[in-house]
């Protein structure tokens, strides 16, 4: 009994202490099954949804980090084949224009021959005329010459003529 009256002392009374006893155990029994788990299940939940985030986060990281590797190697790679098309373009530019140039040698010393060899058939033509009128002229004179010449005395006569002159 004396524990009945210590607790009477202090203001508690057994019944209302067990029935508070019970509804507490109650409660906490419904706060576990209704509130505590699914509170739990959410917060795990909520849990592997942050730890996926940061994983897919670092994985992006990663295939971010990645691609921009790849587009360097990918720039990189494009100004080496940038830089090999103009060479090729510079030296097929300067084959061609040596080729040109030396097509343009060869044409303007064909012209040249076909020219040298268009005087040298009109130099041949003139001479053949210059020969053909100097054969004329000297035709034109002898005969002149022989019709005067009639005799010696006259003869004499036109080659002194020619002589003083």
């Amino acid at each position: 009994m004396r524990r009945m009256e210590l607790l009477q002392a202090f203001g508690l009374n057994i019944k209302i202490l067990i029935a508070q006893l019970i509804n507490f155990a109650i409660l906490l029994l419904i706060l576990y099954k209704f509130g505590y788990r699914p509170i739990l299940k959410f917060l795990e939940d909520r849990k592997n949804t942050i730890e996926q985030g940061v994983i897919d986060a670092k994985k992006a990281v990663e295939k971010l980090e990645e691609i921009s590797k790849k587009e360097k190697e990918i720039i990189i790679k494009a100004k080496k084949e940038a830089k090999l098309i103009l060479q090729t373009s510079r030296e097929q530019g300067e084959k061609r224009h040596k080729e040109i140039v030396d097509k343009a040698k060869y044409d303007i010393g064909q012209i040249i021959n076909q020219k040298k060899a268009k005087m040298q058939i009109e130099k041949a033509a003139t001479l053949k005329e210059i020969k053909k009128e100097v054969a004329d002229l000297v035709i034109a004179t002898v005969e002149k010459i022989l019709v005067e010449k009639v005799d010696a005395k006259k003869d004499n006569e036109i080659i002194r003529k020619i002589i003083t002159n």
